[in-house]
């Protein structure tokens, strides 16, 4: 087994583990001249000597931090989904034959990259997926709550200001059913979601204080329906979005376009296919779901489109379409720099 970089190396995949990377050369005919494994700073020092040259990886924890320091050397370093390398697997599963399969998928003139983000929306999107990890811990701490007390007769509004108002009443209340130890019970989780709620609010502001300090975010804000939350997690996720090529590439990446079945030269479309981001898209549509409800359609662009809308199909489909609409114009302003979103009647949609 050779571990010294071979000058007709063309192409390299790298199948990546903790502590140990496999890596398999192929040569522009791609045919494999070379298997190795190495160390994580052995690997450093290989790719550091070799000349220049197409490296591929499946995305996974770590891949986005290696692929910018191949990029540092000099590489043309690439992040493959997995689910588009499973293909090229031969036969049997191992790390050699998982590389040799990266390293034939990044030559494919048609395979779908995922983007190299930078450390800042790495860090941003850090932040979001915190922040929704306590959300999510909030609603579980609010329904355990809901169904201690229904357990003694107390029931709750739905919503989380019905929920602080009925519980404190019922703890309030000297006749309820609650006994002792599960008042003292309900005080702690009270306690834990305050905690939490500070957490999230913590989280919000300094989310909210990076979309007004960039100038890209803030000019995605003038977008309605995109709120700093929104327009934070795109940046975060998509970067500038020159890796899509047109407005609909960004709105399929998010899953906001019909799947699709076709064949026999019958075309069968389906619902929304869910792919990609669903953070992101769940913000774009309640987002959306906002902006069908509270936009004023008189004096706006897209009114006339949504009146339209609205008279031909569900509400829920229209708030999906409305979605696939603004994610598009998210596209524009992304790959358009200086460009903002006009809002006056008669504007482009």
């Amino acid at each position: 087994m050779r571990t010294k970089p071979l000058s007709e190396a063309y192409a390299y995949g790298i199948d990546i583990g903790k502590r140990v990377f496999h890596v398999v050369a192929v040569d522009r005919d791609g045919a494999v001249i070379q298997r190795a494994k190495f160390g994580r700073d052995t690997l450093h020092s290989f790719f550091d000597m070799a000349p220049k040259a197409l490296i591929g990886m499946e995305a996974c924890p770590g891949s986005q931090w290696l692929a910018r320091k191949l990029i540092e050397m000099g590489h043309n370093a690439r992040i493959i989904p997995a689910r588009f390398v499973k293909p090229y697997v031969k036969s049997n599963k191992s790390d050699t034959i998982d590389a040799a399969a990266i390293a034939e998928a990044v030559t494919r003139p048609t395979m779908r990259f995922v983007q190299v983000r930078t450390p800042e929306q790495v860090d941003l999107q850090a932040l979001h997926r915190i922040r929704d990890r306590l959300v999510a811990q909030r609603t579980g701490l609010m329904n355990q709550a809901r169904a201690f007390c229904i357990e003694y007769g107390l029931a709750m509004r739905v919503g989380a200001g019905g929920f602080h108002a009925d519980i404190r009443r019922h703890l309030a209340n000297p006749v309820s059913d609650l006994t002792q130890n599960m008042q003292t019970l309900l005080n702690d989780l009270l306690d834990d979601l305050a905690y939490i709620e500070n957490r999230v609010k913590i989280l919000t502001v300094r989310i909210e204080a990076i979309a007004n300090e960039d100038e890209t975010i803030r000019r995605l804000l003038t977008i309605p329906g995109i709120g700093a939350l929104g327009a934070t997690a795109l940046v975060a996720a998509a970067g500038d979005g020159r890796q899509f090529r047109k407005a609909r590439d960004m709105a399929a990446w998010l899953g906001l376009v019909p799947a699709e079945h076709s064949t026999g030269g019958k075309q069968t479309l389906l619902g929304i296919s869910k792919r990609g981001n669903g953070y992101v898209r769940r913000l774009i549509i309640h987002g959306a779901r906002s902006c069908f409800l509270h936009l004023n359609r008189e004096s706006h662009a897209l009114g006339r489109w949504l009146n339209a809308l609205e008279a031909r199909t569900h509400r829920n489909k229209a708030v999906v379409a409305l979605a696939n609409k603004l994610t598009r114009i998210v596209w524009a302003i992304l790959t358009r720099p200086g460009t903002v979103y006009l809002r006056s009647k008669g504007a482009a949609a």
